[in-house]
């Protein structure tokens, strides 16, 4: 099975752009997906990283410059069994992929927080991704027209991708990556107000 993790390498992030700066983000979401192809190899697998252009990193690369959902269906077209993994799950482990990995089922969903799809498998050769929207809920209706089974995966580590300033909590709560480090490199670190823990710089 080819497990391949999209990469934006434009402009990564923005969501976070009320607390790092365009450089920091590129950085930090290079840092997430360090961890991420490190946490892949560490279950046996080698990833390829589908990026938007060029980068710099010690992994196998191919580089599609359109969105997301047409670049990964692209790959699924081949018809090989595919895990996609997203760039920004800090928190992955290596046990948590391996569940997602060797889980039965056609379509394997890891759903995210909000209704997002953080990472998946396809055995299914007509199953195709739509990450617009409720990606989650569309993607289990792409999966019953075409016929394949389902299996949901419940996992706080994939469900868990950083996008928001309160997602770094999470980094440093739970990650002891590439991430973490970079954060408190950056001066980040936990602060608790109104009994929700939060990050402070």
């Amino acid at each position: 099975m080819q497990v391949v993790v999209p990469f934006a390498a434009g402009e990564p992030k923005t969501r976070l752009a009320e607390t790092l700066t365009a450089a920091e983000r590129r950085e930090f979401a290079l840092a997430m997906l360090d961890d991420v192809c490190a946490t892949i190899r560490s279950t046996g697998r080698e990833p390829q990283v589908l990026t938007t252009r060029r980068i710099d990193i010690d992994a196998p690369l191919a580089v599609d410059e359109r969105p997301l959902t047409p670049a990964v269906n692209g790959v699924l077209a081949d018809g090989d069994p595919t895990a996609i993994v997203m760039a920004d799950l800090a928190l992955a482990t290596p046990t948590a992929l391996e569940r997602l990995f060797s889980a039965d089922g056609d379509v394997v969903l890891a759903p995210g927080r909000g209704g997002g799809t953080n990472a998946l498998v396809s055995r299914h050769p007509q199953f195709r991704v739509d990450y617009h929207g409720t990606s989650y809920l569309d993607h289990r209706e792409i999966a019953r027209e075409v016929g394949a089974s389902v299996t949901e995966l419940d996992s706080h580590r994939l469900a868990t991708d950083v996008d928001e300033t309160a997602d770094l909590a999470e980094v440093l709560l739970h990650s002891e990556g590439t991430a973490r480090d970079w954060l408190l490199d950056a001066g980040f670190s936990l602060s608790v107000t109104g009994g929700r823990v939060s990050v402070t710089r």
